[in-house]
């Protein structure tokens, strides 16, 4: 049913759980997963015009290379890609997700947050919006359990009918 699995990432430690879950179902459909950061400058208009935009650009990239190895090194399937993309992260990864056709996007319900989720709302809720795929959203946070696969408790949510059929 998934030959390619979609795994925006962020590096923070709630990945582990996305990563997990995504694992398990590429390894069901023997499916490939593209891991993708999405670096976004923009956040970064209000820096000072002292600041360097290539340090920042700089810095980005070096942020994105970490969190996509340690995505890379956390998925126990055999086919992974990885790939930074500049832009805002929904657009990206919807965008990401139409070009390299994949079939299912999993993500985390939210990443590093803060004020920036607060004013610009969350970024898995513009994915599951706008994707033309399914969007499996996986909680994260202070979730201790393993995930739930009944889609009742706190592991993963299935945005599409079809995602939850496959988990089954």
């Amino acid at each position: 049913m998934f030959n390619r699995i979609l795994v925006p990432t962020d590096g923070s430690e709630g990945m582990a759980r996305v990563i997990e879950t995504a694992s398990e179902l590429a390894g069901v459909h023997d499916a490939a997963i593209h891991f993708v950061y999405a670096a976004h400058t923009a956040s970064f208009s209000g820096l000072p015009m002292e600041t360097s935009w290539e340090r920042v650009g700089s810095m980005l990239h070096d942020e994105g290379n970490a969190a996509l190895d340690a995505a890379e090194s956390r998925a126990s399937v055999p086919r992974t890609e990885t790939e930074i993309v500049e832009g805002t992260p929904s657009r990206e990864i919807v965008a990401y997700a139409d070009e390299a056709d994949c079939d299912l996007v999993v993500m985390g319900t939210h990443g590093r947050g803060g004020l920036d989720r607060l004013l610009l709302g969350s970024v898995a809720e513009r994915v599951v919006r706008s994707a033309d795929v399914p969007v499996l959203t996986v909680r994260v946070g202070d979730v201790d359990s393993a995930p739930d696969r009944s889609g009742d408790g706190d592991g993963p949510i299935a945005a599409d009918p079809s995602v939850t059929e496959a988990l089954e």
